[in-house]
């Protein structure tokens, strides 16, 4: 019988927790796709391995005794990944990481003076891209893995494991020639009447907007683009016009003093840092040392 190995670690892990969403979560999956899968070894051994019920999961008797044998197996494949991806610490290695601007400032750059410390001879090479060019080079093996700005809710890629980290709440920006839209509740219709500053309209973030005002029934025509998230502060301060930005880029000291966070009456989109890596290429022990530093980040 040749059965595929990820069907039983798919299996492996919905035993183990006895719930489809937290299995779907350690296996950077969904439930739907968790659900087929375990469908299909059914199929394959020809037998119920789980019941559902309003309790939720349990195993039957084949399942049980599955799961026996297969948890001896999968755990015993994974102590001896462990033990490989453990010495290489000491070693030299590379790890390209693709992140975007957002996801660098609000979520990586900690993590990565944490995987400095651990890993100090692993050479860190971490490529600035939008999120459609991170996914590319990503797909192309430019990248071992992602850490990029997605809309919420997240979008399924074809092929790609992609976990959400972090959720990020958007801010409208104004600066000093603006500052009577501070403090008062702002409707799309006025701010469309301003000057506004934008990513790229190769961004995803551009589309969101787009799609926002359009929402709306307004037609979104920033003045100004810019390439990277970070430069869109510098710019809203010397009144080159409204700008969005995460909420996070207003707080502590690096935000100037001339920008004015602004009140609007319709909430802006929501969007989120995500963890990606290809489904079908295996992760380096770097790679694997990050992706479980990202994946504490979520865990309970």
């Amino acid at each position: 019988m040749n059965i595929n190995y990820d069907y039983y670690r798919v299996f492996y892990y919905v035993a183990k927790y006895r719930n489809l969403t937290r299995a779907a979560d350690a296996l950077l999956s969904n439930q739907p796709n968790v659900t087929r899968t375990v469908k299909k070894l059914e199929a394959s051994l020809g037998c119920t391995l789980l019941i559902r019920s309003n309790r939720g999961i349990s195993l039957t008797q084949e399942g049980e005794r599955l799961y026996r044998h297969v948890r001896i197996a999968v755990e015993q494949l994974q102590a001896a990944e462990e033990a490989l991806s453990g010495s290489f610490g000491t070693q030299q290695g590379a790890l390209t990481v693709g992140v975007t601007e957002v996801a660098l400032h609000c979520l990586l750059l900690p993590l990565l003076n944490c995987y400095r410390k651990q890993y100090p001879n692993v050479l860190l090479r971490i490529a600035n891209h939008s999120t459609p060019e991170a996914i590319s080079a990503l797909r192309s093996g430019e990248s071992d893995l992602a850490v990029v700005t997605m809309p919420y809710p997240v979008p399924e890629l074809k092929g790609l494991a992609l976990r959400q980290l972090r959720v990020i709440t958007e801010q409208a920006a104004a600066g000093p020639d603006y500052k009577e839209l501070a403090g008062v509740p702002v409707s799309p219709e006025t701010l469309s009447g301003y000057p506004l500053v934008s990513l790229g309209r190769r961004t995803q973030t551009y589309q969101v907007y787009a799609d926002w005002f359009s929402r709306q029934s307004l037609r979104f025509q920033p003045e100004i683009e810019a390439a990277t998230a970070d430069q869109i502060l510098p710019m809203v301060s010397q009144n080159l016009g409204v700008g969005f930005v995460p909420a996070q880029f207003l707080q502590g000291s690096e935000c100037p003093e001339t920008v004015f966070p602004l009140e609007l009456t319709v909430p802006l989109p929501v969007f989120c840092v995500c963890y990606v890596r290809r489904i079908d290429h295996p992760l380096s022990p770097s790679a694997r040392a990050m992706e479980r530093m990202l994946l504490e980040l979520t865990a309970d």
